[in-house]
């Protein structure tokens, strides 16, 4: 048997270990650095006389491995599926992380409906009871025969649980709940996230059991806990959107089994999240015509083509220093826009308040949405609207000029299949524009004044 498993305080600065907790530490002098570790003794079992490990792991011929393609559990979502890469692989360990009612266990609850007709899941909650779970089940229509509910916090009792019911799938709710006894820190802490995080995947990788876990953000948005938290685990999903709206964006910030530029787009309704198929037609609806500072851009997540509309607004300031506000952009991109148009362009926003708003809930960081927000702007600046049948997209530079962005012919497919009559691009990515296109009109631009000027047309 192995000595009693015992815990050191480390510094994470100097690496100082001591056996008791100091606000300071003794060692750099710096404060709130001791962080709790476990000290694991080896056992006496595990050791030969030579004092060598009596089995050791033995490496394997990368060609003695199978080639196949990875097994995955289809969730029945689509859009679930393709941020995930296909679906969830056997043995992986995923991360789930988002604002507080973004909808994070309404999802995993509402695939367990499909994923249950064949595989025998097991629900760990550490927040909510079993009878609360059970009515956010028949809220949300799960009514699932091989779905086990477990609510529980110790998480050496939860892994011996999945140890002896074997399930087929493991969702934990939440991380930032979970207790490891041998720790004295509090449920939450960074030594409580880590290792448990690491409990968990050693679980899932011996196994070969997937695991998906919930995890808090704080205050700044980031997921709670230590970084390493996401360099334990194969995929990190993020929900995003504004709790007040309905859509919801599901981005993969890490995924070792997919692609991390895919994202799926839900709408939340009274009885759960549902995938939405077409989410450029969504994000268009009820938006209004022949008014100004409006103008629709296409955005690529991964290989989707988005389109999104932007509004800008400039309006006469009330205050000595203008305001400026931006709504799902970039506020210093704005910034710099705003001084391209007025340097460059001569549309003078110096005096004026400026504001940007991205309709739907979406983020746009793409460099291609510059022209959009240039001329949404510039279309409110002078009160003339744009065409209402035409759609933008490009980069702008330092000098107003009009950079070649890339996946021109998917932006131009999109436009064409929501009935886009025409579309304002940059003019180099006019000419590497390979196929033909008929029922569209291309319209290529060399600097901001150029496409306000075809955009008004």
């Amino acid at each position: 048997m192995g000595g009693k498993i015992k815990s050191v305080y480390v510094c994470s600065e100097c690496g100082l270990e001591s056996p008791k907790w100091y606000g300071k530490c003794p060692g750099c002098g710096l404060w709130n650095t001791m962080t709790e570790e476990i000290v694991q003794p080896v056992s006496k079992k595990a050791v030969g006389q030579s004092g060598l490990r009596r089995s050791l792991p033995q490496a394997v011929a990368l060609g003695a491995l199978s080639a196949s393609e990875e097994e995955r559990y289809h969730t029945g979502m689509s859009e679930l599926d393709r941020v995930l890469g296909g679906g969830i692989v056997k043995g992986s360990l995923i991360l789930v992380g988002g604002e507080p009612g973004i909808g994070k266990s309404t999802i995993l609850l509402q695939i367990c409906q499909y994923l249950g007709q064949s595989l025998k899941i097991l629900y760990v909650s550490g927040e909510e009871s079993g009878r609360q779970i059970k009515l956010r089940a028949e809220r949300l229509g799960v009514t699932c025969e091989n779905l086990y509910i477990l609510t529980e916090t110790d998480i050496q009792a939860i892994i011996e649980q999945i140890r002896e019911q074997k399930p087929d799938l493991v969702m934990i709710d939440s991380i930032q709940t979970m207790n490891f006894t041998d720790l004295n820190s509090s449920p939450g802490s960074v030594t409580q996230v880590r290792e448990c995080t690491n409990a968990i995947m050693r679980a899932a990788k011996t196994l070969e059991i997937p695991v998906i876990i919930v995890g808090h953000v704080n205050k700044d948005g980031a997921i709670a806990g230590p970084k390493v938290l996401e360099h334990i685990v194969d995929a990190v999903l993020y929900f995003e959107g504004d709790r007040q709206m309905s859509y919801r964006m599901l981005r993969a910030i890490k995924n070792r089994y997919g692609s991390t530029n895919e994202i799926g787009v839900f709408e939340m309704e009274e009885d759960g999240l549902h995938p939405v198929d077409n989410p450029s037609k969504a994000m268009l609806s009820g938006r209004p015509s022949h008014v100004s500072g409006t103008c629709v851009t296409c955005v690529m997540e991964g290989s989707r083509p988005i389109l999104a509309e932007i509004q800008g607004l400039a309006t006469t300031s009330g205050y000595g220093t203008p305001r400026r506000m931006a709504t799902g952009f970039d506020y210093n991109r704005m910034s710099l826009l705003l001084a391209v148009l007025e340097k460059r362009a001569g549309y003078y926003f110096s005096n004026l308040d400026a504001y940007v708003n991205v309709v739907g809930g979406l983020r746009l960081e793409e460099p291609a949405c510059d022209l959009a927000v240039a001329l949404a702007l510039t279309s409110s600046l002078k009160n003339k609207p744009l065409n209402d049948s035409a759609i933008v997209f490009g980069e702008i530079g330092l000098a107003g000029e009009l950079r070649s962005v890339t996946h021109s012919d998917a932006r131009i497919s999109e436009a064409k299949r929501l009935g886009f009559e025409s579309c304002i691009l940059p003019y180099h990515s006019l000419n590497r524009i390979r196929n033909k296109w008929s029922g569209i009109r291309l319209i290529g631009v060399k600097n901001v004044r150029e496409a306000f000027e075809a955009a008004i047309e």
